[in-house]
Formats: C-alpha cells, sequence, structure tokens
C-alpha cells in the first residue's frame, strides 16, 4: 500500500509507531516510537539484552513487529510512503557482527573483491561475474578504504577486523538510502576505527542517513545529529546537541577488582613454549617464527594491528592450528602419543570466531555444558554433576537468568557473558582470551574485568588479544606486540615501559 508524500526522492525515512515485539515468550518493545526524518543521523544506546540489535532488524525488514490496530512502520522514499518494508529493503544496507557472522556459518569463502562486489549486485552470494568497469569501481573503492592489498584474499582467511573493513566497503558499494551500523568498530585497531569513521563522515556529504549503535561512547562518530537510548522496551529519543547531558546516565562500568602481582611469590612453572613457530593458512605464513613461553599465573597481552597475526596465534597455542615442520611447540602434560584434547580440556577460549561457530539451538547451560566436554553439540543426556557446574559458571558471570534460553535469541553481548561461563566452567589451567569484551556494555565489560582480574583465576595463565588499552588485565606479566605475522616486541611489560621511554627521548 503506498501514500503520496512530498519528501525529498533521494531519500528515505523511517516511522514506527505503537511498536510491540516479542520473542519466545519474553516481550523486546513495548508501545516504542521512533521516527527518523531523511537525511538523519542516529546514535542508538542500550545494554546488552535491551534489544538494539533486534531493533535495527526490524529497520532492516528482517523483524516483524507484533500485528496491532495501531502499530505502524512507514517507510518513505522516493516520494512515497511504503508501510511494509518490501518496496524499500535493497535501498538499506545493514553491517554487524550477526551479519559477519553468516559468512563464517555459510562457509562464504570468496574473494575480498567478489564480497564487495554483491554489494552492487545487492545481495548476499554472487550473482554474476564483475564486468570489468565494476572490478574497476570496486578497486577504487577498497583504495579509499584503505584494504586495496586484499583484494585477491579469500574472506574467511582474514582476522575479523579486516573482514570488517572489507563488509563496510560492500556496504558503500551497496549505495544505500539507509545504514544500519551495530557496533561496527569491534575488532579494529586504532588506525582502521580512524579509517572507518573517516569512511563514515565521507559518506555524510551525501546526506546519508545512518543509525549507529555502540556501547562505547569514545566512538560516537561525527555528524551525529540525533541520540535515542534504548531501555525496558522503551526509547527515549532527543537532538544530539543536547544529547550529552543524557549519555552522562548511561551505565559507566562498574570498579574493576585489583589484584596484586603473584609472580615473585611462586616459582615458575611452564605450560607452553613456541620456539621458531610458522603457521601457514591458505597459503600464506601467517605467524613468521614467533617465539614465546607462558607459565602458571602468567598474564601476557598480545597487540597489533588487524592481519598482525593475534587470533592465529591464539589458535596455535590451543592446537587449532599446526605448526610448520622445523617449529616446536611444547604443551605442559603432552607427551608423545597423548591426545591434544587432553590438553585443550583444560584450556578455556573466548572469541568471536567460537562465537558465531556454536550451534544456536542449544540453550545457554547446554552451551556451557560443551565447555566441559570440549564440543560444539551435546550428544548425550547432561548429568546432574554437569548440570550444577553449568549453573556456578553462569552464575560467576551473571548469567544465570539466561540458563535455559535458547542461544540464537540472546544478544550478541549476553552471548558473550555466557561463551565466558563456557570458559571458565572447567577450572582451565589456561585462558585464551580474543577480544574477549567486544559488544559488551560498560557495566558488563567491567563485571567480567573483574572476575578475570579476581582470585578465581589467580593460578589460571591468561593469553589475551585486544585493540583497547583499557581491556588489559590489571596485571601484565608479559607483552607481545605483532607486526605482519613477527613479533615486534616481546618481553616483560616493565621492559616493555623502559623501551618506549627510551624511544620517546631519543
Amino acid at each position: 500500500m503506498k501514500r503520496r508524500s512530498p519528501v525529498p526522492r533521494s531519500l528515505l525515512g523511517v516511522n514506527l509507531a505503537h511498536v510491540e515485539l516479542v520473542r519466545a515468550g519474553r516481550r523486546i518493545f513495548r508501545d516504542l516510537h521512533w521516527n527518523i526524518a531523511p537525511g538523519e543521523r542516529w546514535v542508538l544506546l542500550g545494554d546488552n539484552g535491551a534489544g538494539k540489535t533486534q531493533l535495527l532488524k526490524m529497520l532492516a525488514g528482517d523483524v516483524w513487529p507484533q500485528p496491532g490496530r495501531q502499530a505502524q512502520r512507514v517507510y518513505t522514499w522516493g516520494g512515497e510512503q511504503y508501510t511494509e518494508p518490501q518496496g524499500v529493503r535493497e535501498e538499506i544496507a545493514y553491517l554487524g557482527a550477526e551479519r559477519q557472522d553468516r559468512y563464517q556459518h555459510y562457509q562464504w569463502n570468496h574473494r575480498v573483491l567478489t564480497v564487495v562486489g554483491t554489494g552492487l549486485q545487492r545481495t548476499d552470494i554472487p550473482l554474476a561475474p564483475l564486468r570489468a568497469e565494476e572490478r574497476r569501481a570496486l578497486q577504487g573503492l577498497l583504495r579509499r578504504c584503505g584494504i586495496a592489498m586484499l583484494a585477491q584474499r579469500q574472506f574467511l582467511s582474514l582476522s575479523y577486523g579486516e573482514r570488517r573493513l572489507v563488509l563496510l566497503a560492500r556496504a558503500m558499494a551497496w549505495r544505500p538510502r539507509l545504514l544500519l551500523l551495530d557496533e561496527p568498530l569491534n575488532g579494529l585497531d586504532a588506525e582502521n576505527r580512524q579509517r572507518f569513521l573517516q569512511s563514515l563522515r565521507a559518506l555524510q556529504d551525501r546526506r546519508l542517513p545512518w543509525v549507529y549503535a555502540t556501547h562505547r561512547l569514545d566512538e560516537i562518530p561525527a555528524g551525529a545529529t540525533h541520540l535515542a537510548v534504548l531501555s525496558g522496551g522503551r526509547l527515549r529519543t532527543q537532538v544530539w546537541s543536547a544529547a550529552r547531558r543524557a549519555v552522562t546516565g548511561v551505565p559507566r562500568p562498574l570498579p574493576v577488582s585489583r589484584s596484586h602481582s603473584t609472580a615473585a611469590n611462586y616459582r615458575f612453572t611452564p605450560l607452553l613454549r613456541l620456539v621458531n613457530a610458522w603457521v601457514w593458512r591458505e597459503g600464506s605464513a601467517v605467524l613468521r617464527g614467533v617465539s614465546l613461553r607462558l607459565g602458571r599465573g602468567e598474564r601476557l597481552v598480545v597487540h597489533g594491528a588487524n592481519g598482525s597475526g593475534k587470533s592465529t596465534l591464539l589458535g596455535a597455542l590451543y592446537g587449532e592450528f599446526a605448526v610448520a615442520a622445523g617449529s616446536e611447540v611444547w604443551r605442559r602434560g603432552v607427551a608423545a602419543g597423548t591426545p591434544l584434547h587432553d590438553f585443550q580440556r583444560r584450556v578455556g577460549r573466548v572469541s568471536a570466531d567460537l562465537q558465531s561457530g556454536l550451534p544456536r539451538e542449544l540453550t545457554a547451560l547446554e552451551t556451557v555444558v560443551t565447555g566441559l566436554r570440549q564440543c560444539f553439540g551435546i550428544d548425550a543426556a547432561i548429568t546432574p554433576g554437569e548440570r550444577l557446574r553449568a549453573r556456578r559458571a553462569l552464575r560467576r558471570v551473571g548469567a544465570l537468568g539466561l540458563a535455559a534460553r535458547q542461544s540464537g535469541l540472546l544478544s550478541y553481548g549476553q552471548m558473550r557473558r555466557v561463551l565466558f561461563a563456557r570458559a571458565i566452567v572447567g577450572n582451565p589451567g589456561i585462558l585464551l582470551l580474543d577480544e574477549p569484551y567486544s559488544g559488551l556494555d560498560a557495566r558488563t565489560r567491567g563485571a567480567l574485568q573483574s572476575l578475570v582480574n579476581g582470585p578465581g583465576l589467580r593460578q589460571a595463565a591468561i593469553v589475551m588479544a585486544t585493540h583497547h588499552r583499557d581491556e588489559w588485565p590489571a596485571v601484565v606479566t608479559q607483552e607481545l606486540e605483532l607486526a605482519a605475522g613477527e613479533v615486534r616486541y616481546c618481553g616483560s611489560v616493565r621492559g616493555a615501559q623502559a623501551q618506549r621511554r627510551q624511544t620517546q627521548r631519543r
């Protein structure tokens, strides 16, 4: 059904009125109102589980509100109004973790240029070979996004952050009339975060309207015109010029428990050692001669630019990726003939790839039990002992109330809490944390940092890869910086700080 409107033809707006949404018996929205006028640029805030992703999906036409006499979802574009999304869905581009995870789930492993080209075709998968003029235009777009060197790489061979930049280029190739961005800077290093925000500013020259959902107040882009805060199923909105007063009311992180270094209180007990480790993936050397050692109770932080090899390093430590001949990898308790699975049962992991790979039909409690069994599914009845341990782990991360809920119905941040519970349920001797706080609101991030820093994990060795300095553990014993798969620096944090001071004096 269409109704005439004088709105300029090139702009798109959306009006939601009296919207209700119920999923699995849980009410997400109640009498929600939101008017996004053509050309407006919105920042969307809210805690994990508030429904931000569901709201963006509703704008995109992927989620339908509850039917009701008063409920309205009206799109204005091309001088006309649409009361259903079918006429405008192809004019809306959506970029977020769930959309990115589909490439991993369905193993869509096309070359980067082809993936970006699907933006031109406005499809998920390529429908036809790209024409010569299309390839030239896309190469120019990749240069503007700073990722021209990735054009011929397979998408799934990229780091998580590199994939995010590729999907931004795809969204730009789409040439949408409305851009929906769900935590778009997750997984990006500082340089690429700035590059992403600069690309977003360039789109403002075309008055492109966007909605930008985030948990980090320091990542709010320039050019916002309005703020929306989602809480308790309702939306509070105001113009951005007055928004800073509202932003101060957004929950801040809980105080982070500060543990004390125990490095001097126990004798070094080695758990892991890499010597001259090379790792190849899809014909390319991702790690080049990396050496390190890790002992009980140590805290090793790994950082470096997107694509430097951080996730591959953690995967090699776990045993997911084999090291090349001539490299040495030693794991405590793993002798010749010992199944690697015995070692992996003593290791907890948190990563975006692991989160996207777990079955969405499992309940949160069942997902945690898979951590005890080091598997991806439930192939036998859960024992009373497993159930008790899983509930204790969920309680430790503040997610016991999610135990019976299906994983596929949890928000990204809620599922990250469950993933933490899965990682700690077996009282691991080693924790491998790859960008562990991505997608978390400030309060949840602070609570999980307190868990990592607390006495319950003091004897565990922790390896954390992160782009954010404020996410480092309270005590760090080693720092490792990677660049293009090679070690740029590896040593004690005290030594790294001294080295930086010397560099600054020069």
